[in-house]
């Protein structure tokens, strides 16, 4: 019989958080001697690119499918955002940070935290254990630490996030944790050589909502909106094909720029009105600037919830 493999892997879109809690987690396995190996479900983004180039990492294989396979669901819970055949896969953990939508018919190990990013969770998964986190891992850790919580300026964003960003630093040689985040921003602002439609589905997600309808909601996170939103009516055209190809009740477009601290809403929908109420505020002509507006997690989705 061929020895198991656990294929761990975040969720669909991949940002730098679901790609290196997933590396770190498949080597916390290997550790534990156990055959491990670290998957992605799509292409990695520029920020995410350098971070691994940064610290001397592969950029993990492309898992095609899960069907018969056994698995490690990183960052995520819910099969929407999950690999293709998931739903015959055999699932043995689940590490995550976001609501859980998880139904399985066989009890697994499910550690899930309210904190920032998943990464800090799995740090204190390697303390909890006594295993020591090396100077790649820890690079990887602190990396998706300051890109989940926006250098600690998202609301979702927790003590312990902070403590693991220090701890880590230390650990990885990093003197200068905001200079670094601010650099790895840089990188992910860089979307000069992506499509109106890659700009849209670089790190997006399906919410299904109470009464059942589809919406997608993206986000890119810059540190200069003006190229991006020059980009408006491209950007609009490639989302109303979006709505028309998924049978979306909306899709918005969330530009955040983490310097201003707020986010600039783009949106196409049924029935704008009902975002309207939701968000308190006027579409005028597809948009409206939110001040304060950083974490799709903890200030949209549940905004929308219930539209």
């Amino acid at each position: 019989m061929a020895e198991k493999i656990y294929h761990v892997f975040g969720h669909k879109s991949p940002d730098t958080d679901t790609i290196c809690s997933s590396i770190a987690y498949a080597e916390l396995l290997k550790k534990m001697g156990k055959n491990a190996k670290p998957f992605r479900l799509g292409e990695i983004n520029n920020e995410t690119r350098f971070v691994l180039e940064k610290f001397n990492v592969e950029v993990p294989e492309l898992l095609e499918n899960a069907k018969d396979k056994d698995v490690v669901l990183i960052d995520h819970n819910s099969f929407e955002e999950s690999a293709e055949g998931i739903e015959e896969a055999r699932i043995h953990a689940i590490i995550d940070h976001h609501k859980m939508n998880f139904r399985y018919n066989e009890p697994i190990t499910i550690i899930t935290l309210p904190w920032g990013c998943t990464a800090t969770i799995v740090a204190t998964i390697y303390e909890h254990l006594g295993i020591e986190i090396d100077e790649k891992i820890a690079g990887l850790l602190l990396s998706a630490i300051l890109s989940d919580t926006v250098i600690f300026k998202s609301p979702t964003t927790t003590e312990k996030d902070k403590e693991w960003a220090e701890k880590l630093a230390k650990i990885c040689g990093i003197d200068d944790i905001l200079a670094f985040g601010t650099e790895m921003f840089k990188h992910k602002s860089n979307l000069k050589d992506k499509t109106p439609r890659e700009i849209i589905l670089l790190d997006s997600k399906i919410l299904t909502t109470s009464s059942g309808k589809k919406i997608r909601v993206s986000q890119v996170e810059v540190v200069d909106d003006t190229e991006i939103l020059e980009k408006k009516e491209e950007l609009l055209k490639e989302m109303e094909k979006l709505l028309e190809e998924e049978n979306l009740f909306g899709i918005l477009l969330l530009v955040t720029n983490i310097m201003k601290e707020g986010s600039t809403v783009l949106i196409l929908a049924k029935d704008i009105s009902l975002f309207e109420k939701a968000f308190g505020t006027e579409f005028k002509d597809n948009e409206a600037y939110l001040p304060g507006l950083m974490s799709r997690k903890k200030q949209v989705i549940p905004k929308i919830a219930d539209i």
